[in-house]
């Protein structure tokens, strides 16, 4: 019997016939630095305190509940725009409602009682809220580089500008075991964990192994450098959607990187492309065995995410200890997916959010 889409195993390199620098990446948090690009700056009034922090070797949950309790707030109160790797150094941004503080007062509470440094603060009328970033900057080491390294990258990247990145789940996506996304489906026929959290966590697996799956078939039917009629396109610049019923007119903009075409995070208000792109989606959602009945029923409301990435900022150089990787990538995007292609292998780190 063939295997469930969601059981497809590690996704197809998109530069299969270069070789690859080899090595690992790092696991000192000093050699993995994700520095979030946020959306808006604070408008300078307000009653929540927007603060810039860098800190390592903790999880972005994890800090949140400390600020919580730093402060005597709720969990809930804390807001923050994206989730960051525990073995890294990272500098994100996190809200907390405090209008009696001054920013200088606050700053000092937590460089005083965590282990984190306050890079900058201000106020805001909003609490922040996840999503509300553009993206991160990476500066990455991949230590233990075969022979030639630095020729071998060039050339990948010379391949990765002309065709694009796919835009994979990373493995971290789906659990230490890597069967998330199995058990995610087991969720979907009611047979899953009851714990909201965790059912939440392994549906939005589930999905995402669907568009892994959605997407392998595309670069494997070679349609990943070209669109497809019927294709839900979005804009690189603004985010908006149309559907691309004319795919040739379309074409130039897709090869200048100023639209991508989007596939399918399944679910019951998703909106769906048009013919001939949307059979290869209902094609995967009938493998899987789910019909529109099925995704009501799990509660997944359903959005698009973008299939290919045209990466930037992209450098490289040699340390004595490998190469030192900077790029930056839209928000929900993986790192380890796009040194994968460099290296390879799969790129994991050792813990994740």
């Amino acid at each position: 019997m063939s295997p469930l889409p969601s059981e497809m195993g590690p996704p197809p390199f998109i530069t299969p016939e270069l070789p690859g620098v080899g090595g690992v990446i790092k696991a000192e948090p000093a050699h993995f630095v994700v520095e979030e690009l946020p959306l808006y700056l604070p408008e300078g009034a307000g009653p929540h305190l927007h603060l810039r922090l860098s800190r390592e070797g903790m999880t972005t949950r994890a800090l949140a509940d400390r600020l919580a309790h730093l402060f005597e707030l709720e969990r809930g109160d804390v807001g923050f725009a994206g989730l960051k790797d525990k073995q890294a150094r990272a500098v994100q941004s996190f809200s907390l409602p405090l209008a009696s503080l001054t920013l200088e007062q606050a700053a000092q509470m937590i460089e005083d009682g965590l282990p984190v440094k306050v890079l900058d603060a201000g106020r805001h009328q909003n609490k922040l809220k996840t999503g509300h970033l553009l993206g991160n900057h990476f500066t990455i080491l991949v230590a233990g580089t075969q022979p030639g390294a630095l020729a071998t990258a060039r050339a990948v990247a010379a391949a990765l500008g002309e065709r694009g990145l796919p835009n994979f789940y990373g493995q971290q996506r789906f659990g230490r075991e890597g069967d998330n996304a199995a058990q995610g489906r087991l969720a979907l026929k009611g047979r899953g964990p009851r714990d909201k959290w965790l059912r939440k966590l392994l549906l939005n697996a589930w999905q995402s192994a669907l568009f892994n799956a959605w997407l392998a078939r595309r670069i494997e039917r070679g349609d990943f450098t070209r669109l497809v009629g019927g294709d839900l396109a979005k804009k690189t610049d603004t985010g908006g959607m149309f559907t691309t019923d004319d795919a040739a007119l379309e074409q130039p903009r897709l090869d200048a990187g100023q639209i991508t075409y989007t596939g399918p995070m399944f679910g019951k208000k998703m909106r769906w492309p048009n013919e001939p792109a949307a059979a290869y989606e209902r094609e995967i959602l009938e493998e899987e065995g789910v019909d529109q009945a099925g995704l009501k029923k799990s509660g997944l409301m359903g959005s698009r995410r973008a299939g290919r990435l045209m990466v930037e900022n992209l450098s490289f150089s040699e340390t004595p200890e490998g190469l030192m990787f900077s790029f930056s990538l839209p928000k929900g995007s993986y790192a380890t997916v796009l040194l994968r292609e460099f290296i390879k292998s799969e790129a994991e780190l050792p813990e994740t959010d």
